[in-house]
């Protein structure tokens, strides 16, 4: 209950301040005024989540404040970004400041390949069976091979990550009629990695990378290097900074020092990226790998480079046992409350 206490007592400071962001920060005109009044917003945040201890509420702390909304109060600064307008109503700011939803475009390119709604329902149902089913094996974690613990560890991420936003999602499109992107869109089908990066996985982390760091390094060194370069320095900073901020992330949790695997993981990814954008540059449509051969290796780097790079310093800092304990005794509470 304290841990809760204080968890409350954070969002509601982060409330506080995002109040003070729509009603005196947007009279400011853009620019380094507007920045200047953003800051000690921004170092709040950032200062926020160091007394949380749970992986789950402090994540639900970090992640929000710390790389969201820090992210778009920049923006909007610069009067960009989803807060810029601000919305007409206070609540609706405070949801796009710190949620991570993504309103819908009219324009959306190159789209990935569109499911019907029956599939997807179909396939929302085999999820929660499969979620209940890795929460059930969980009491049975020290008798399995530490593959197939990497295994539940893949699906559980991915699993968890989608309900939490997919929730997010549908609370803002009931409360404020908001049309929203899908921030997942099945990325186990990806056929390459820029499929999956940048149409399938987090697409609202991805849209605010792409406004915060692709687009402006791409636009600085398009000067010097050439849209073709600049594009690749471009797509290399923004897996750059994603890493950090997942290794900040981290940071928070485990209150231990960042021993840089995870920022490896997304440079090495970044660069693998690059590397495809070009090559596809090249080649065009002249040769294009086929589905069934692309698609099974693009997830089997995905996973590969998971267990060597992402998930060690997980395991290493003991944040799987806690998120396994925290969910454990969730579930425990609740049957006893049945």
């Amino acid at each position: 209950m304290e841990e809760v206490a204080r968890f409350i007592k954070a969002w509601i400071i982060a409330i506080i301040c995002l109040c003070y962001c729509y009603y005196t920060t947007a009279k400011i005109p853009k620019g380094i005024l507007r920045l200047l009044s953003l800051l000690p917003v921004v170092y709040i945040f950032i200062i926020l989540p160091f007394n949380l201890t749970s992986v789950h509420l402090c994540s639900a702390t970090t992640f929000p404040l710390v790389w969201l909304a820090n992210f778009k109060l920049l923006l909007f600064s610069l009067d960009h970004g989803p807060l810029s307008p601000p919305p007409p109503k206070l609540l609706q700011f405070i949801l796009l400041a710190c949620l991570p939803i993504q309103l819908k475009t009219k324009n959306n390119s190159n789209p990935s390949p569109q499911i019907s709604l029956f599939t997807r329902s179909i396939l929302l149902v085999v999820k929660i069976l499969l979620m209940a089913i890795i929460l059930h094996s969980y009491y049975y974690i020290h008798l399995m091979h530490p593959y197939v613990v990497f295994a539940l560890y893949c699906a559980h991420t991915y699993l968890e990550l989608e309900f939490v936003l997919a929730i997010f999602g549908v609370l803002a499109r009931a409360l404020f009629g908001f049309e929203l992107d899908r921030q997942f869109d099945e990325p186990y089908l990806s056929s390459s990695l820029q499929d999956f990066w940048s149409r399938r996985w987090n697409l609202a982390v991805t849209s605010i990378l792409r406004s915060t760091v692709y687009f402006p390094t791409r636009y600085f060194f398009k000067r010097i290097i050439g849209s073709t370069g600049a594009t690749l320095v471009a797509v290399m900073a923004s897996f750059l900074v994603s890493g950090l901020m997942h290794e900040i992330l981290i940071c928070y949790v485990t209150h231990v020092s960042p021993t840089w695997e995870v920022t490896c993981f997304f440079v090495l990814h970044g660069f693998c990226l690059a590397i495809e954008v070009a090559v596809k540059k090249v080649v065009r449509d002249r040769w294009r790998m086929p589905v069934i051969v692309s698609m099974p290796f693009t997830m089997g780097f995905i996973a590969t480079t998971s267990f060597w790079l992402f998930f060690p310093q997980i395991l290493k800092n003991g944040i799987d046992d806690k998120i396994i304990r925290e969910l454990l005794n969730t579930v425990d509470f609740i049957k006893g409350t049945n």
